[in-house]
C-alpha cells in the first residue's frame, strides 16, 4: 500500500477514534468535532510518524525523478547527446533580461 494511503487513513482513523471517544460526553458536535481535530492531529505527530517519514521520502524521489527527466528531456531537445545537470546558481527559467536578448537575436 502506497505510504500516502497509509498516511492519510491512519489521520482519518485517529480522528475517527478521538471522536468516538469525545462522543459520551454532553458537549456540542461542533465542539467534540473541533477537539477531536485537535487531539487527532496531537497523536498523528508522533503516532504516525514513521509512515509520514515514508510519505515524505516518497514525495522527495518524485521530485528528485522528475528533475532527472527534465533535464533529459531539456537535452533531448537541445540536441545534446550527453544530459548536463544544470550549475546550482543558474535559474531553471531564463530572467527576462536572458529572455529579451534571445528574442532580440531570434530577430
Amino acid at each position: 500500500m502506497s505510504p500516502a494511503v497509509k498516511y492519510t487513513l491512519g489521520r482519518i482513523g485517529l480522528f475517527v477514534a478521538a471522536f468516538l471517544v469525545l462522543l459520551p460526553f454532553p458537549l456540542s458536535i461542533f465542539l467534540k468535532l473541533v477537539l477531536a481535530v485537535l487531539v487527532s492531529a496531537a497523536l498523528s505527530w508522533f503516532v504516525l510518524r514513521g509512515w509520514r517519514e515514508q510519505y515524505s521520502l516518497q514525495l522527495q524521489n518524485a521530485v528528485e525523478r522528475r528533475k532527472t527527466e527534465k533535464t533529459k528531456l531539456r537535452s533531448a531537445l537541445a540536441g545534446d547527446d550527453s544530459p548536463e545537470r544544470p550549475a546550482a546558481d543558474e535559474p531553471d527559467h531564463p530572467t527576462d533580461s536572458q529572455q529579451s536578448s534571445t528574442n532580440s537575436e531570434q530577430r
